[in-house]
């Protein structure tokens, strides 16, 4: 079992920036591809990027040239750097563990209005 509590959310004007984190406690963060989904009220949920224990990448496109995903598996932390953060953003973000239903974190609120 993993557990995963994400932290950084808030309220940001358009063009502004966050950083999301994600600390897993149960077993090591080396063990799993992390990712990042959101779900924005009425939509379903969605992946943003992920990151394997190696390193690679993957984003979707909507979100490509603005967010950067990346692990500190020292820590047992996975972070997402948003930048030129737009209202369509908006939306519940979630830490999720190896890419399945299984171990998801609480989630995150991030608001991006003016």
């Amino acid at each position: 079992q993993v557990q995963l509590v994400e932290s950084g959310g808030g309220l940001v004007q358009p063009g502004g920036s966050l950083r999301l984190s994600c600390v897993a406690s149960g077993r090591p963060l080396s063990l799993y591809i992390m990712g990042w989904y959101r779900q924005a009220p009425g939509k379903q949920r969605e992946l943003v990027a992920s990151i394997t224990n190696g390193g690679i990448t993957n984003y979707a496109d909507f979100v490509k040239g603005r967010f950067t995903i990346s692990r500190d598996n020292a820590r047992n932390t996975v972070y997402l750097q948003m930048k030129s953060l737009k209202p369509e953003d908006t939306a519940v973000y979630y830490c999720n563990a190896g890419l399945s239903n299984d171990y998801w974190g609480q989630g995150a609120q991030v608001t991006v209005s003016s």
